[in-house]
Parts: C-alpha cells; sequence; structure tokens
C-alpha cells in the first residue's frame, strides 16, 4: 500500500529579547540557540533511516520557518545519494527567486521558491489580535483598553483566527501534497498553531484545544502518514530531536 509521511517540523527558538508577541510580523529570526535547534533537528532528518526518503521541502513564508528549513535542506544536500539531492540534481539555487503573488492568503493559498524550498502561505502562523504586543512582562497588554474581552474563549479562541480555520488550510495543504508526492516524504517546517490544531483533529475530529496542552517542542518533528489513495491518516508520530540543545 503506497503511503506518503509529512513531516511537520516546527521552527527553533526565537531571538525575541523584548518579549512581543511577533505572529505573522517580519525580522523575528533564530537566535543563537535556535540556529543549534534547526541544526541538531535538520541532522536527525538526514541520518535517520526512515527519513532517508525526503524528496521536497515546504516552509512558511516568514522568517524563522525559512531560516530553519535552510538548515535541513543544507543536511540534506550534504548527503550524495540522498533522495532530496537527487530530486534536485542539476538545479542551480542560486538561479531561483522568490516570487510574490497578489493574490490574498484568503482566497487562496500561494507557493514560491526559495532555492529548493516551496514557501506556501498555508503553513504560515496564525492570525492574532495581540501581534506585536508584549503580553505580561510588566506592560500587561491583556488588561489594557479591554483587551481583556479577546481572552474569553480559549477554545475557539477568542483573540484571533480560529483553530479551525488553521486547521483546515493545513488540512488542504496535506492533501495536496499527498497526491503530488505518492510514496514519498516531504518536510514542511511551520509553528506550533498549525501543527496542532491539525493533528487534534486528526486525532479527535475537532479542531478546538487548550493552548496549554500543546505537545510541539521547538524544532521538534510531528510525522503523519498517508494512505495515497484513500487519504487516510495511517499514523501520527512525534520526537524532539533538540530537546537537549543549549
Amino acid at each position: 500500500m503506497p503511503a506518503t509521511t509529512i513531516h511537520f517540523v516546527r521552527h527553533g527558538e526565537v531571538d525575541n529579547p523584548n518579549h512581543v508577541l511577533y505572529e505573522r510580523l517580519p525580522g523575528f529570526h533564530l537566535s543563537a540557540r535556535g540556529v543549534r535547534m534547526a541544526k541538531a533537528t535538520a541532522q536527525y532528518i538526514a541520518t535517520v533511516p526512515q527519513m532517508r526518503g525526503i524528496s521536497a521541502i515546504y516552509s512558511s513564508p516568514l522568517d524563522r520557518t525559512r531560516e530553519t528549513a535552510r538548515e535541513i535542506e543544507n543536511a540534506l544536500r550534504a548527503i550524495p545519494d540522498s533522495c532530496y539531492v537527487k530530486a534536485h540534481c542539476g538545479e542551480d539555487p542560486a538561479q531561483s527567486s522568490v516570487k510574490s503573488s497578489s493574490q490574498s492568503f484568503a482566497q487562496s493559498p500561494v507557493q514560491s521558491r526559495e532555492s529548493d524550498i516551496i514557501l506556501d502561505k498555508r503553513l504560515i502562523e496564525a492570525g492574532n489580535n495581540f501581534r506585536g504586543k508584549r503580553i505580561g512582562y510588566s506592560e500587561g497588554a491583556l488588561w489594557k483598553n479591554n483587551n481583556w474581552k479577546l481572552v474569553t474563549n480559549l477554545w475557539k479562541p477568542s483573540w484571533g483566527e480560529s483553530y479551525r480555520s488553521i486547521a483546515t488550510r493545513v488540512g488542504d495543504f496535506a492533501r495536496e501534497q499527498v497526491r503530488k508526492h505518492p510514496g514519498e516524504q516531504i518536510v514542511a517546517v511551520t509553528h506550533e498553531s498549525p501543527i496542532w490544531s491539525y493533528r487534534h483533529l486528526l486525532e479527535t475530529g475537532h479542531a478546538e484545544h487548550n493552548m496549554l496542552l500543546r505537545h510541539t517542542a521547538l524544532a521538534s518533528i510531528t510525522s503523519i502518514t498517508y494512505d495515497c489513495k484513500t487519504l487516510r491518516v495511517l499514523s501520527i508520530t512525534y520526537v524532539d530531536p533538540a530537546a537537549g540543545v543549549q
């Protein structure tokens, strides 16, 4: 029975000394520790036998995920006989460019290329009404200007894009890639909320959840295997290769 596995990878730690809720804001890059985390996960992906079949890398368009994806690509390219190198043999990354699109994210998911990494907006972080604000750390944005009204429902949630909306777009991405990559393995570098919302939907039938109970560490890998013919989920596994990174 042919199966496709998507390895959903969360980005590494972000350099954020001011404790800003960055969400979809540009300019937030991996910290030095975050780079080490990305490298640890990349090395794991490149050397573990069951992941040697990776043929493509997808990423959220945000800086921190793109940087994590590049570490994974570098690790896979270092293995001459890897499926990734064979799939992209003869391509010159320097000749590729990131393409923009005038289509809105709400209307249509848009893909573009960065080296051989494919950027997909369906993998982007959740929308959040607190974006750019500091939560706690003496500023107390939760309690200013009636902002408390935005946190009345932890289940939906009430402060931004719903978990169901997030899970739906990630599910659309997953089904498309299973059809596009039958019998293969791919990597999708994304964020905590998209990974857990989608996994929770698959395991429980609903995307709504308590965000405090998520099981998606930085630079962790949630691997989901699908039957290529029926798109049925065959297995979900989780590993945290960067757990010991300091």
